[in-house]
């Protein structure tokens, strides 16, 4: 990553129309892939404590919320001063959890999301073909967070609010939670708006995210 310095104060107008919040999940619209942010030199490298890292995923269909987690598999944060200047995070898709039902139910669901139930590869995330994604830093304007999201071979700009704080060597960035069109990455099994299943069967394209990311220098 070229570690040149981004002026995050440039992207201000950018990042205030491409985040709509439509909803209390900060419901944000997934446009084209932007410009990696360029740190400067004066930045200093934290690298992701995957073990300390998570995040949060919640799914629904018609009276039904699954809720669940997915480990961050490393990574890096450009930081100057407490200033966030750019980096990314690798997402371990093959780790995906359900921790509202029974082991049972929650093994079938998790091999079902993964792709690794016997046909069902595309359904949703094909993790044999695609088992990490990716996070960029694109920009970060106030609390507000921009990065490219690569979700299987698909890669859209998204932005939502995010709390950074610090603890001696250690960063700690919190998002809020924020919601995601799954369709806008090609995720479209069981969705009523590309399928001919009936609304009351459908699989909700939104899901819902938080990040929670901890990396230390």
């Amino acid at each position: 990553m070229t570690r040149n310095f981004l002026k995050m104060s440039s992207l201000a107008a950018v990042i205030a129309f491409t985040v709509s919040c439509k909803s209390n999940q900060n419901e944000v619209d997934a446009t084209d892939a932007e410009t990696e942010a360029m740190a400067s030199d004066e930045a200093v490298t934290y690298n992701v404590d995957a073990a300390a890292s998570t995040i949060e995923w919640i799914g629904s269909k018609p009276g039904t919320d699954h809720t669940g987690a997915i480990d961050v598999k490393d990574g890096l944060v450009f930081v100057n001063g407490e200033t966030v200047e750019g980096g990314e995070f690798t997402i371990d898709m093959t780790s995906i959890t359900v921790t509202d039902l029974d082991e049972e139910g929650a093994m079938n669901l998790k091999s079902h999301l993964e792709g690794t139930a016997d046909g069902k590869q595309t359904d949703f995330f094909n993790t044999p073909e695609y088992p990490t994604a990716k996070f960029v830093i694109t920009g970060l304007d106030g609390n507000t967070l921009q990065g490219n999201l690569t979700l299987k071979d698909v890669t859209k700009n998204v932005s939502f609010p995010v709390d950074v704080t610090y603890d001696g060597d250690k960063m700690m960035l919190t998002s809020e939670e924020f919601t995601i069109d799954r369709t806008d990455w090609g995720i479209k099994y069981g969705s009523a708006n590309f399928t001919d299943i009936v609304a009351d069967k459908a699989i909700s394209d939104d899901i819902i995210l938080k990040v929670n990311l901890v990396a230390t220098k």
